[in-house]
């Protein structure tokens, strides 16, 4: 089999850490039983550049059950498990071609392996996939029957793209699923962000001033666990909706160019660019923590921050120190990129157990529609919404009330009033 990862000697320990991540996915677990009997993707081949995990292997797993023929890059060169790659090739026979560390050409060169696979469907998280096949690629577009994204990021690119009028295939924006954005982003983003800054820091957040630069999904779940774990949150915001709701929850709102000398931590998620800059860092005080959990490491001005550094240092595994004017110090965490997952593991398997639910049902969905699909963005249709959640509500032992007829007719009519 075609692939290339670091060591396949590593495979008997990413095998045992994907059985333990699995133990806590019951959705996709149920979700892959179904697919083993029913194979909705036989012949269906499917390419993925998505962050090589113990999770991700799950969903590699359900797909191939499901029929279908899987090959999976990674979407960061940071984010890779290399145990779970080995294991994933080895015991799994699913090709892989993802080495954490890997340089950018590397990166791109797994990105075009994957893509030699021809795809009926993409996979991203990032949408390099989709961003390759449209400029690098052309050639092998027209074949791809859909794709899927994962990431808010992801989803902004591809919807600029659709309004350009450029995208040559439908994309569906799982991250827009309700069961995707409400948990993956506020809760997963939340816990593993922290655990990434945690790790490689090792430092107390109690007492400190924590400033989050992005009041979406994420930041929400970000600035609540801070705020958790006895930090003073500020956030930052260029949205007035998301400022004033961010101020309603009780946290401190403020231009990044105030936030700037009060915070001892600072994490981005915005997905956009240059949040944090050069002259945000010339206000920093000494020993400043700054981390990055959006898509990209774009977010934090790294080249900015160069051209003021005197001198810079590894102090730690994911620790870059930059000495500044005036005896200052910057701590950038994890060289800018996904600090939950180059520092950490990534979100909790019970979160990821919806997202990745999502990509399935979505990739069988697209297999049975494609025929009938625009070249738009499409939302998750909201009954796979409905059905990851009665499936998680189910795992968890937990029963709601369903409407009575006499409900269901006065919810549906207008003739009754007070």
């Amino acid at each position: 089999m075609n692939s290339d990862i670091k060591d396949k000697t590593l495979a008997s320990k990413g095998k045992l850490r994907i059985e333990w991540a699995n133990q806590n996915m019951p959705v996709l677990n149920l979700i892959k039983e179904r697919f083993a009997k029913d194979k909705p993707l036989k012949g269906v081949r499917l390419a993925a550049c998505l962050h090589v995990t113990t999770e991700t292997a799950s969903l590699m797993r359900t797909l191939k059950e499901g029929g279908g023929e899987v090959a999976l890059c990674a979407s960061n060169p940071l984010s890779t498990q290399d145990d779970v790659a080995a294991s994933l090739v080895c015991d799994y026979d699913i090709p892989v071609y993802a080495i954490c560390g890997e340089d950018s050409e590397t990166y791109y060169k797994h990105i075009n392996q994957v893509l030699d696979l021809k795809p009926n469907i993409t996979m991203d998280d990032g949408a390099d996939l989709v961003s390759t096949l449209h400029t690098k690629r052309t050639e092998d577009a027209g074949q791809v029957w859909a794709g899927t994204e994962e990431t808010t990021t992801g989803v902004i690119r591809l919807k600029s793209m659709a309004r350009d009028k450029v995208l040559k295939f439908p994309v569906i924006a799982v991250n827009d699923a309700e069961t995707k954005h409400f948990f993956d982003n506020r809760y997963g983003t939340g816990q593993s962000t922290l655990d990434g800054i945690i790790r490689a820091t090792n430092r107390l957040l109690a007492g400190t001033t924590f400033v989050v630069a992005g009041y979406g999904w994420c930041g929400r779940g970000l600035a609540t666990r801070a705020q958790g774990m006895g930090a003073s949150v500020v956030v930052t915001e260029i949205d007035p909706l998301k400022a004033l709701e961010a101020a309603m929850d009780g946290f401190r709102v403020l231009p990044m160019a105030d936030a700037a000398s009060l915070g001892d931590f600072f994490c981005t998620v915005t997905g956009n660019k240059h949040v944090i800059r050069k002259e945000h860092f010339e206000l920093m005080k000494d020993g400043a923590i700054v981390a990055n959990s959006g898509h990209f490491n774009v977010e934090i001005d790294l080249e900015g921050l160069e051209k003021i550094a005197l001198a810079k240092r590894k102090m730690r595994e994911c620790v870059t120190e930059y000495k500044l004017p005036g005896n200052r110090r910057i701590n950038i965490l994890a060289e800018g990129r996904l600090v939950n997952l180059a520092s950490a593991e990534g979100h909790p398997s019970s979160v990821m157990d919806m997202s990745f639910a999502n990509q399935a049902l979505a990739a069988e969905w697209v297999a049975q529609n494609h025929k009938t699909l625009e070249k738009k963005v499409y939302v998750v249709p909201v009954e796979i919404d409905k059905q990851i959640s009665n499936l998680k509500l189910k795992s968890m032992g937990i029963k709601i009330d369903v409407l009575t007829p006499e409900q269901e007719r006065y919810l549906a009519g207008w003739q009754e009033g007070t």
